[in-house]
């Protein structure tokens, strides 16, 4: 089991002629990910990545020839909303963004349009989404993983890394690692992956990752809290952030109430959350509440 992608998953890149679009379908096709097309609108009918992907000059195009059924997007920002309302249209049933620096104006549009047509979306602005030894989505380095019973879920695309090798430090690989991105407004909340994740009979314990600025990681928490069987260890970045400063990610911003770290840490732990102050303690937390 997995969530989300694995070896059958049928990718079409949106973007693929692209520099980034290349480079990273590249290393997803030497991981194992089934790629079986690109969309470059005006490049249709050629191929690329040394004739192994066909390019069409939609993702329509491209589900009906391929039948895909995911597309990852590398689409300069002012195209990217766009581009996963083009997905979300075609029919594909999960989207992953990884386009930094998307108009929010452009995703309240693509948002609306996604939930009427049902279409999942991961990000926009996040590493993708990694099924261990079956998917690569993204720009996750596929090699600091190895196979196991752990999900990981977060914010942060350095800190999903950081969070992956801390946990093989200790001995535990992943099932599933997804970032879901730290936008604003993003397509998958942290409550739909901790959901995924307890249906899920392979993952046994989950790390969170989450930062300052929303409700986000507290809403997950009460969630976890009335609905999760498995273990969850906690992790919040941003704890010297001073209010009204924006860290990083354009979500991130501090109004000073429960959304600082130090709130949303207490209010993780308050709902039997194990909560790191520290990235390098991820490991042995999770080790030791596997084996309570």
């Amino acid at each position: 089991m997995s969530i989300l992608v694995n070896k059958n998953s049928r990718v079409v890149v949106q973007g693929i002629t692209g520099s980034e679009g290349t480079f990273h379908a590249t290393q997803m096709l030497e991981y194992g990910t089934n790629i079986v097309a690109g969309v470059t609108p005006g490049k249709g009918g050629q191929s690329t990545i040394d004739g192994k992907v066909p390019v069409f000059n939609s993702v329509e195009e491209a589900k009906i020839e391929t039948d895909a059924n995911v597309s990852i997007i590398f689409v300069p920002p002012p195209f990217a909303a766009e581009a996963i309302i083009e997905a979300s249209d075609a029919g594909i049933e999960l989207a992953v963004c990884i386009t930094e620096g998307v108009p929010v104006q452009d995703m309240v549009k693509a948002k609306r349009i996604i939930d009427q047509n049902n279409m999942r979306l991961l990000g926009p602005n996040c590493p993708g989404i990694i099924t261990v030894d079956e998917c690569k989505l993204g720009i996750m380095p596929g090699f600091i993983c190895q196979k196991g019973n752990v999900g990981v879920v977060s914010k942060s695309g350095t800190l999903t890394y950081e969070a992956i090798g801390q946990l093989g430090n200790v001995g535990l690989g992943q099932t599933t690692a997804i970032g879901i991105g730290g936008d604003p407004i993003i397509g998958t909340s942290m409550i739909d992956v901790l959901e995924l994740f307890e249906n899920d009979p392979e993952t046994k314990g989950v790390v969170m990752i989450g930062e300052i600025g929303g409700q986000m990681e507290n809403d997950a928490a009460r969630w976890a809290k009335k609905n999760m069987t498995k273990p969850i260890v906690g992790f919040i970045a941003g704890q010297t952030a001073p209010p009204g400063r924006r860290m990083g990610h354009a979500g991130a911003i501090v109004s000073g109430g429960d959304d600082t770290a130090e709130a949303k840490m207490r209010i993780l732990t308050e709902n039997g959350i194990a909560v790191c102050e520290s990235v390098a303690d991820i490991g042995e937390k999770m080790k030791k509440a596997l084996n309570n």
